[in-house]
């Protein structure tokens, strides 16, 4: 199993945000995890452009996305975007897309919602085509019609994943992508819900067993604030519940929110539980530090205290 961890920009002054990130990817390497998983906030800086400037920083690390929503640009664009950066991270990009939510593509971006997996099925045909390249992506299919000539190819072989959270786009990530990055799917919803359809659906295209990359936060506390953690993963992670996909994906599990995913608790519980995500299916952890502390010191030091135990269990888990 891969371990991963989220590197975002969060909230801050814009002119040291990236600077933070950059830090941050170089401990990353340096401690020996396999990926960082950059997320693209809404509000917040470009996840592929972030890419690029860590790929300048690193040698060795996966960079993927995690996700970018495709409903923002054409699938020209995405492809030309993401070729480039492949390109400066030294064909280190794992891209992971998906068709997001109502409340980003149609409250925020005005944009429609509706039938996403046809519209991910066919963005990911154009999008196939183009990463393919250099060559004219001719591809012409319900939502697209694109002749459009691509001088840009993969500096090496450039991974899709999908965030699929249901059947039919479980079916779909099997079937057209390299894997799927989950977000709200406990061990049950991994086992039972997840690995079932997207192995299937990748065995039967005749694709190689697909990545499934498990999102979590984890933070390593006393057993006394297990609750403290959790009430403050709720509190500062739990907006994304509101949505209907990843309210259906609690569903399929035990977990009733973000508290409830949050591994939380001393060096043994944690590795108790990532290791079951392991026995779960999932290939790959996205690990999103959550510190705790009433003071920016206490948290600074909590996340120091989960960093150093996340490159430890980097190795004790593979």
């Amino acid at each position: 199993m891969r371990i991963g961890v989220m590197i975002g920009p969060e909230k801050g002054d814009s002119a040291r945000k990236l600077e933070r990130m950059l830090r941050d990817i170089e401990w990353a390497e340096s401690a020996g995890l396999d990926t960082a998983w950059i997320p693209q906030i809404p509000t917040d800086f470009d996840a592929l452009i972030t890419v690029a400037a860590m790929g300048l920083r690193t040698s060795r690390i996966e960079l993927g996305t995690a996700v970018v929503p495709l409903a923002a640009q054409h699938p020209i664009a995405l492809a030309r975007q993401a070729l480039s950066a492949h390109a400066a991270a030294g064909g280190r990009l794992s891209l992971g897309i998906g068709p997001s939510h109502h409340w980003i593509v149609r409250d925020m971006l005005g944009l429609p919602y509706e039938r996403p997996a046809a519209y991910t099925r066919d963005y990911l045909e154009v999008l196939d085509a183009a990463l393919r390249g250099p060559g004219t992506v001719e591809v012409s299919n319900e939502t697209f019609t694109v002749n459009n000539p691509l001088d840009l190819g993969p500096v090496a072989p450039l991974p899709v994943l999908v965030a699929a959270l249901g059947p039919v786009m479980l079916r779909l990530a099997g079937e057209h992508a390299d894997g799927t990055i989950l977000w709200m799917a406990d061990e049950r919803a991994i086992a039972d819900h997840v690995v079932p359809r997207i192995t299937k659906a990748a065995a039967d295209a005749g694709r190689p067993a697909p990545r499934i990359v498990a999102g979590l936060p984890v933070c390593l506390c006393a057993p006394g604030e297990v609750d403290a953690a959790r009430a403050r993963a709720n509190r500062i992670l739990g907006e994304a519940e509101i949505s209907p996909n990843y309210q259906k994906l609690l569903d399929r599990g035990d977990a009733r929110d973000i508290g409830d995913l949050c591994i939380a608790g001393d060096e043994e519980t944690i590795r108790t539980a990532l290791r079951r995500y392991a026995d779960a299916g999932a290939t790959d952890l996205s690990i999103r530090l959550l510190p705790l502390g009433e003071t920016r010191d206490a948290l600074i030091a909590s996340k120091q205290r989960t960093r150093t135990l996340l490159a430890h269990l980097a190795h004790d888990l593979r």
